[in-house]
């Protein structure tokens, strides 16, 4: 299973992507509520269709603010150029042993470096 962000999914929206669209048919994509949260401030077109897709995928385990709080402090990430709902999503693919997928280079940079460093603990 793998996590969804916001920026994929806006670009996804915005020009299509064959392995988004083949995660999906595969039933190997997670949402989390924030990001569904921030789709649903946007324009989006068919946007009944699209949330009602986005809302009936499997849910990742979400972070509590704690965890989230544990995650920041833990790893320094204050200063870092991530914003507190990009905490939380990435603590939830953490928690979730979900791979984050993003197009943020700062969010994905801290998620590939959190995971290489866990793995080699």
């Amino acid at each position: 299973m793998i996590l969804v962000d916001t920026s994929v999914w806006i670009n996804f929206l915005r020009e299509g992507d064959p392995l988004l669209s083949d995660l999906l048919y595969e039933g190997k994509v997670i949402a989390h509520p924030f990001v569904i949260g921030e789709l649903r401030l946007g324009n989006i077109p068919k946007r009944k269709r699209f949330l009602n897709l986005i809302e009936n995928l499997p849910q990742c385990t979400q972070a509590s603010n704690e965890e989230v709080t544990f995650l920041i402090e833990e790893n320094k990430l204050y200063g870092k150029g991530i914003g507190y709902i990009d905490a939380h999503v990435l603590a939830s693919s953490i928690i979730s042993s979900a791979p984050l997928w993003t197009l943020d280079k700062r969010l994905d940079s801290i998620s590939r470096k959190l995971r290489s460093t866990s793995k080699s603990r």
